[in-house]
C-alpha cells in the first residue's frame, strides 16, 4: 500500500458537479493498494498516518499530529500511485491491485484510520474525481507498507 500525504489548509473532491467530501485544515490521502496488500498493510499506515507529525508546534516547528490542529482527513483512492513508467511512455499498473482488492484495501485503511477518533472525509471508489486543495507548506510525504520494519 502506498500513500501521498499533503499537509492542506482545505480539500475538496467532486464527483458529477456534487461534493462528496471536503475538509478545513488537515490532510488529503492518496490511496494506493497494490495486490497482496493485507489489513497489516493497512492498519500500519493507518496508524503512521494518524501519528505523523507534520503541523506547526507553538515555534513553528513541524512537531506536531493532526489532533494538535483540530484537523480531518480527505481520503481519495488513487491506483496509479502504482504506475510503472521504466518502459515507454505510457504507465503500467501491473503491481495495482485489481478493483476488488483495491476496494477492500481502501475500506480497511479507512476503517482503520477512523479508529483514531479523527474526521475522516472520502471520495468515491472507481468514480472519476475533481480533486482539489490548497497545500500548506507545501508538506508532502510518501508512505509506503512494503519493505517495512515488523516488530
Amino acid at each position: 500500500m502506498k500513500l501521498v500525504i499533503q499537509r492542506v489548509r482545505r480539500a475538496e473532491v467532486r464527483v458529477e458537479q456534487r461534493e462528496v467530501g471536503a475538509i478545513s485544515a488537515g490532510a488529503l490521502v492518496l490511496v494506493g493498494v497494490a495486490g497482496g496488500d493485507t489489513q497489516q498493510d493497512a492498519a500500519y499506515l493507518a496508524r503512521k498516518t494518524a501519528m505523523l507529525r507534520i503541523f506547526a508546534d507553538k515555534d513553528g516547528r513541524m512537531n506536531e499530529a493532526i489532533d494538535a490542529v483540530n484537523g480531518a482527513y480527505l481520503v481519495v483512492s488513487q491506483f496509479t500511485l502504482y504506475g510503472d513508467c521504466k518502459k515507454g511512455n505510457r504507465p503500467s499498473y501491473i503491481d495495482a491491485a485489481e478493483p476488488d482488492e483495491g476496494k477492500a484495501g481502501y475500506e480497511a485503511y479507512l476503517a482503520a484510520l477512523k479508529e483514531f477518533g479523527h474526521r475522516v472525509e472520502t471520495g468515491e471508489y472507481q468514480a472519476e474525481m475533481i480533486v482539489s486543495s490548497e497545500n500548506d507548506g507545501p508538506v508532502t510525504l510518501i508512505l509506503e507498507s512494503r519493505g517495512r520494519r515488523i516488530p
